[in-house]
């Protein structure tokens, strides 16, 4: 026979289990973290992209009381990194440090992204923007923009520029574009990567992020032609716009931002995207970027996701220009 007080005990203890699974996000929030956090970076040493994450990687350290690991997964055009963080648990304790390449201009490059860089990933907040720059070897003839410009124009096909990634990539073909050149791209794992083979000789230019080649143009190995921004960097005075170079329509910027996996609870990661936030407004941080030829950013989750969605849309339309064959 159904006993009702029986029923009433076992309808009441089921309903405590539910608001205790409601809450447990938050329970869970509260506890985060409480085991080391992990930092996923698509690039090698020497990038703009490792760089922020080794400074925020100690930042977050001290705010979160829990050690912070930063792992470098470069190649396959951030496909590695990106599978990585992705088939990690979605706990908020693996942070994804992306960049232009991964976030957006993938998507310019690729008839079929084995991830979706909007719908995959949950921002955090962004952390830096920088000009790129393009260099050539320091101990070449090629000394000035108008000078690739004119090797490039007189032999067709035959010049060369490295990329570390899909951004660069495209920056290359944007070149190509404006300057009616045709150079031919070839691949590397990362910034660290092309800076050495430009320097070497490998190949005869590239777009580089400021804060990977700063130091070794003041040193003389590498050339700086041209900023590819409206202003120079303060870090390299000596180095013109592409317009002062006479080159006009070349604007590039590289940019690094924080994500989780969307799955991430939100409290989780609301908390994570405090600390982040907290970071990039510190004094000592935008003298950080500053120091390296770079802006600091910050901004928070919508912010990000609605610069994340501009860029895609920037480079989905420079890539249409230039008549990029989708790979």
């Amino acid at each position: 026979m159904f006993n009702p007080r029986f029923g009433r005990r076992q309808a009441l203890a089921l309903c405590a289990a539910l608001l205790a699974g409601a809450a447990s996000p938050a329970l869970q929030a509260q506890d985060f973290p409480s085991k080391p956090i992990k930092f996923i970076v698509p690039f090698g040493p020497g990038s703009g992209t490792d760089t922020s994450a080794r400074y925020y990687a100690k930042k977050l350290q001290q705010l979160s009381g829990q050690p912070v690991v930063v792992e470098n997964r470069p190649g396959g055009n951030g496909f590695i990194a990106v599978k990585q963080a992705l088939s990690a648990p979605a706990d908020g304790y693996t942070v994804f440090i992306g960049s232009n390449s991964t976030l957006a201009v993938n998507t310019a490059l690729f008839k079929e992204l084995p991830y979706d860089p909007q719908k995959d990933f949950a921002p955090l907040t962004m952390m830096m923007r920088a000009p790129a720059i393009v260099v050539a070897p320091g101990d070449a003839d090629t000394k000035q923009l108008k000078d690739l410009v004119a090797k490039a124009q007189a032999s067709p096909g035959k010049i060369n520029f490295g990329a570390g990634s899909a951004g660069y990539q495209l920056m290359g073909e944007l070149f190509n574009d404006v300057a009616k050149v045709q150079t031919v791209h070839v691949p590397f794992k990362g910034a660290g990567e092309v800076a050495t083979a430009v320097a070497g000789h490998t190949v005869d230019y590239a777009f580089a992020e400021a804060t990977s080649v700063q130091e070794l143009i003041k040193a003389g190995r590498l050339t700086g032609l041209a900023v590819a921004s409206d202003s120079r960097v303060a870090a390299l005075p000596n180095v013109p716009t592409a317009r002062e170079a006479g080159l006009p329509g070349i604007e590039a910027y590289t940019w690094v931002g924080a994500m989780v996996n969307s799955k991430t609870p939100a409290d989780t990661s609301a908390k994570l995207a405090g600390w982040f936030m907290q970071i990039a407004t510190e004094p000592e941080t935008q003298q950080f970027y500053a120091n390296l030829g770079a802006t600091a950013m910050s901004g928070g989750p919508a912010q990000m996701r609605q610069f994340q969605a501009d860029e895609i849309a920037l480079w989905k339309r420079i890539a249409t220009q230039a008549k990029i064959e989708l790979q």
